[in-house]
């Protein structure tokens, strides 16, 4: 296993990763690249064993329900890439099992992989989203047949891919990208049908940021986000040799659709899972503010936070049915039921914006009108701060205005946009859960009960 800066040196490896449109020299001393960096170390440092046959507990496959259930505040607290390596060896746990029978000469491959990732400590991103091109248009009907991951050579010892993968967040601080189909393909495009493991520093890879980090601004004006800032990147993959042994899958496109279903089922768990804690946070959030402002026992007041707290619980009710109903692979391991998953991530994303909204009804409009924190710096100022942000009855005017920032990096700053876009679009759209959801419901039974209501039989 690694060390926090055995992690750090380990990408000194050549990788080309940009910033504003500069190529990274160094990836230690990037202001931009700082905080998720140290917060990857600090996991390496956490879980930390020494000798040659160790390994990382955290990624290992749960064997129960328990097991399962215990996984879920290590994914809420764990640093994102080491969420998402975990969530990319599940994919690859799930998806052998489902694909063993149709497809078995990729099985010992994903096997010696998941162990070779393990025993090496190396992070994973997850990479499956296309540039996709004309929306209306399926993969080999594109104007530029790149604008899906594609296999553009095969030879005895691997193959040749081009194409980019877009939305994936912190692939420039992992070591390797697994590329996966972003939908199930059709006869004709079996090109696009390629599941693959491709190192950051592999020739042919470039790697662009954005961030919603606060470079350069008071961290007190950012409470959450400086803390937590997250590199999303674009991965253009510029005709990139993938060995054999790194091929999951490659051609059959009637099994494109488990990979990005597997990864869909993880990534939406950790979404939910996370989702939980944020809705929690967010009454938290609400009823400390309406306290502040003294607004607590106003009836329309509490009545928003009533709302707040009923959504926070249906969402964790979700997390918790999902573990409840989870199922196991041939080999025992468990994995949570697709149905509960697709269903509360679903409703985590579409009622944020709600949570939101009353979040911001409840503080008023100093969510982004606020003095700066360094305003209460200037002796000056600092006295009308205190009297005219203070509320009273030990409501001081810096702790109102704290609870104002830490309301506004949370929902309506970058870190906030941040979140509203990837609740709906992380682990596939709307749509996506939506067409899961009907998969996995019994229709057959609620077409029944509907019958028997109407008192048909024989229908």
């Amino acid at each position: 296993m690694m060390t926090g800066q055995q992690y750090k040196d380990s990408l000194k490896d050549g990788r080309r990763v940009y910033f504003q449109g500069r190529l990274i020299e160094d990836m230690a001393t990037e202001p931009a690249l700082a905080v998720p960096m140290g917060a990857v170390a600090e996991g390496y440092d956490k879980y930390f064993s020494a000798g040659p046959d160790a390994r990382n507990a955290v990624i290992s496959a749960p064997r129960s329900v328990d097991e399962l259930r215990n996984k879920i505040p290590e994914l809420i607290s764990m640093d994102l890439l080491l969420n998402t390596t975990y969530q990319s060896i599940m994919t690859l746990v799930v998806a052998a099992s489902r694909i063993e029978t149709a497809a078995p000469e990729f099985i010992p491959r994903i096997h010696a992989y998941i162990e070779k990732a393990m025993a090496e400590d190396i992070r994973i991103t997850e990479c499956i989203t296309d540039a996709k091109g004309n929306r209306a248009l399926a993969p080999a009907k594109q104007e530029d047949p790149d604008s899906y991951v594609r296999v553009v050579a095969r030879s005895a010892d691997g193959v040749v891919i081009r194409g980019a993968k877009l939305h994936i967040s912190a692939a420039a601080l992992g070591h390797h990208m697994m590329v996966m189909p972003t939908k199930t393909m059709k006869p004709g495009e079996e090109d696009y049908a390629i599941a693959c493991a491709v190192p950051v520093n592999a020739p042919g890879v470039h790697v662009t940021n954005t961030t919603y980090h606060p470079t350069g601004r008071d961290p007190r004006d950012f409470p959450v986000s400086s803390q937590l800032s997250i590199p999303d990147s674009m991965c253009i993959f510029d005709d990139v040799f993938v060995p054999n042994e790194h091929i999951f899958l490659d051609g059959p496109v009637e099994q494109a659709a488990v990979f990005a279903h597997s990864l869909g089922l993880w990534e939406r768990l950790g979404g939910t899972a996370f989702m939980v804690q944020q809705a929690d946070e967010l009454v938290g959030l609400a009823q400390l503010i309406a306290e502040a402002n003294g607004s607590h026992k106003i009836s329309h007041i509490r009545e928003k936070i009533d709302e707040m707290i009923i959504h926070a619980t249906l969402l964790r009710a979700g997390l918790e049915a999902a573990l409840m109903h989870a199922h196991s692979t041939p080999e025992g391991f468990f994995y949570p039921d697709d149905m509960y998953t697709n269903v509360t991530k679903y409703q985590g994303a579409m009622q944020f914006n709600t949570m939101v909204r009353h979040l911001h009804d409840i503080a008023g409009g100093a969510v982004v009108t606020a003095p700066s924190m360094s305003d209460f710096d200037n002796e000056t100022l600092r006295p009308f701060l205190e009297k005219y942000m203070a509320t009273g009855d030990g409501i001081t005017g810096e702790y109102r205005t704290r609870l104002f920032h830490a309301i506004r990096d949370t929902t309506a700053d970058s870190y906030g946009g941040w979140h509203q876009v990837t609740n709906i679009q992380s682990g596939g759209g709307l749509f996506a859960q939506r067409l899961v959801t009907r998969r996995h419901y019994d229709m057959d039974r609620a077409k029944a009960l509907a019958l028997h209501a109407a008192g048909i039989s024989g229908a």
